[in-house]
C-alpha cells in the first residue's frame, strides 16, 4: 500500500456555486508536503500545506483535513466514463494503490511515510461543485449509487508526506461501520443509520444527525 501522488488544489473560479473560488482543482505536486492539524472548520484551512477549500461552511477543518481516493476506483470511473482520469481529478489530496480506502473503516489509523498519522473520519458527500468540475449531468446521483465516495481524514500526527511514500494500517477499531457502509447510511440506505452508532470516530454533527434520526 502507497501513495502514488500527493494533490494540491489549484484555485480556481467556480461558475458552480455562488462562491467565487473553488480548490477542487488538485495537481500532483514533487518533493514532500506538510501535513498539520488544519483546526476548526470555517477558516478554509486543510491538512496540506498550499491547499485549501472554499466553500467553508461545508469543507475543510479537523474532520475534513486531508481526503484520498483510490487509483483502482479511479481506473474504474475512467472505464466507465469513457474519458481520462488523473491523479487528483475527484478532487482528492492523496491518491492511493492497494489501498481499500472504501473499506476503510472510521476511525482506522494509516500511516503514511516515516511520521504522519491519519485518522478515517467520514466519507465524501458529493456537491454541485463536483458534478460541475466532471461536467457531467446527473453526476451527483451516479455517484451516490456507486458508493465509492474516497474518504476524508484527520491528522493524529504531523510531519511530511511524498508520493511513493508507504502506507500502512497501524490500528482498526472494533466495529464494521466503513467508508462505504457510512456513505450508503447516510445517502440512499437509511435502514443503515444505526450501524453508524458503533462508529464514535465519525464527526460530532454526523453523530448528532445519527442520534435525531434514530430516535424519531
Amino acid at each position: 500500500m502507497r501513495l502514488l501522488s500527493v494533490n494540491v488544489g489549484k484555485p480556481r473560479a467556480n461558475p458552480w456555486k455562488e462562491l467565487g473560488m473553488t480548490g477542487i482543482d488538485k495537481r500532483p505536486v514533487e518533493g514532500p508536503v506538510a501535513v498539520t492539524e488544519p483546526g476548526p472548520k470555517g477558516t478554509g484551512a486543510v491538512g496540506l500545506a498550499g491547499d485549501r477549500v472554499y466553500d467553508v461552511k461545508h469543507h475543510g477543518g479537523t474532520d475534513q483535513a486531508v481526503y484520498a481516493y483510490a487509483r483502482e476506483v479511479l481506473d474504474r470511473w475512467e472505464a466507465e466514463l469513457g474519458r481520462r482520469l488523473p491523479n487528483g481529478s475527484f478532487g482528492e489530496n492523496l491518491t492511493t494503490a492497494d489501498l481499500d480506502v472504501d473499506g476503510a473503516l472510521i476511525g482506522e489509523h494509516w500511516r503514511i511515510g516515516e511520521t504522519v498519522v491519519l485518522e478515517v473520519s467520514a466519507p465524501r458527500l458529493p456537491c454541485a461543485t463536483f458534478q460541475g468540475w466532471l461536467e457531467r449531468e446527473g453526476w451527483m446521483k451516479e455517484f451516490t449509487r456507486a458508493a465509492l465516495p474516497g474518504a476524508y481524514l484527520r491528522v493524529v500526527e504531523p510531519g511530511d508526506i511524498r508520493a511513493g511514500d508507504p502506507v500502512e494500517i497501524v490500528h482498526r477499531p472494533d466495529h464494521d461501520v466503513s467508508v462505504a457502509v457510512a456513505f450508503r447510511a447516510l445517502t440512499l440506505e437509511p435502514g443503515l443509520l444505526p450501524r453508524l452508532a458503533a462508529a464514535e470516530a465519525l464527526p460530532r454533527k454526523v453523530r448528532q444527525k445519527v442520534a435525531r434520526r434514530t430516535s424519531a
